[in-house]
């Protein structure tokens, strides 16, 4: 029996496959749409995943302006950050996050769902949000998927 063919394969930068990919965000609701999107950046869904490599997909999310948050959570829930002076916590609603950018909502609820370090922030910036259907990457040929056909 020849041994090598149980050896595991660990993918590295110059190895690792990534591709592009769109995510249409309409009646999508926020949470459901960032975990799957987490796990598209981080290469989940991918059987050569590697924990410690960037090996995930480019994701582009298109209509962001058209997500859904149910109940009242768009006023209701807060976000705190911290500037780094006494009394310095600020916190903020999704609403007031929107008003901003939906970039700004969708980057600080990705970046919860990703690891909290190094890895983590290379993965956030492979995360492209757009409010229209218009974007400029393609070039790259991304590829559109339903986002609620994954498992």
């Amino acid at each position: 029996m020849d041994t090598l063919s149980y050896k595991t394969i660990s993918v590295n930068k110059e190895t690792a496959q990534k591709e592009w990919v769109t995510v249409d965000a309409t009646g999508q609701k926020l949470g459901r749409l960032c975990s799957e999107v987490a796990k598209l950046l981080r290469g989940k869904y991918k059987p050569s995943f590697t924990p410690h490599v960037d090996c995930g997909d480019n994701v582009i999310i298109l209509n962001a302006d058209k997500i859904e948050l149910t109940g009242n959570k768009w006023n209701d829930r807060v976000y705190l950050r911290y500037t780094g002076y006494p009394g310095g916590q600020r916190e903020q609603t999704p609403a007031e996050l929107m008003k901003k950018g939906s970039d700004r909502l969708f980057r600080k609820v990705v970046k919860g769902m990703l690891p909290k370090n190094k890895l983590g922030d290379a993965l956030l910036n492979n995360l492209y949000v757009y409010d229209g259907t218009e974007h400029p990457h393609q070039a790259q040929q991304p590829k559109s998927i339903d986002i609620n056909s994954l498992k």
